[in-house]
Order: C-alpha cells, then structure tokens, then sequence
C-alpha cells in the first residue's frame, strides 16, 4: 500500500456490506475534528463507489484511496 496521510481515527467496516460501511461511516466522522482525517478500511467493494458519493454530496474530503487485496483504504478529511 502507498505512503498513507496522518490519520486522527480510524473506522474498521471489514466484514461488512452495503449499506452498513456507509452508515457506520456517517456516525464516526462526527467524532473527528473539522480537518481532521478518518481512515476507513473495507472489504466490501461497493464502498469505492458509494464512500467517493458520501464525501461529494457532504462536502468531506477523499483525500487518498488504496486497494490492497480485497482490502479498500479512504482516507477522508472532514469538511466544515
């Protein structure tokens, strides 16, 4: 995997599968500060769709994105 951003939390979502990623994802990026970076680990391939929309319709930011396996990373820096 690439060189990763810092990372302020971090949301595990392996094992899981639409919508479940997303929804858990809504409710962990409150915890982390305007700016702050959440890395996200999947397993569930529709999450490099479905986290790229969230961030665009919530003005958050998809800031990197790796695939390791059957493994997806997203770092996302929280918008305003």
């Amino acid at each position: 995997m690439p060189d990763s951003p810092d990372q302020d939390a971090e949301l595990d979502a392996r094992g899981l599968m639409c919508p479940e990623p997303v929804m858990m994802l809504h409710n962990r990026i409150t915890d982390v500060p305007v700016g702050g970076v959440l890395r996200v680990r999947a397993t569930d391939p529709s999450t490099t769709r479905d986290i790229r929309r969230f961030c665009q319709f919530l003005n958050h930011e998809l800031i990197q994105q790796a695939e390791n396996g059957d493994e997806y990373c997203f770092w996302i820096r929280r918008g305003a």
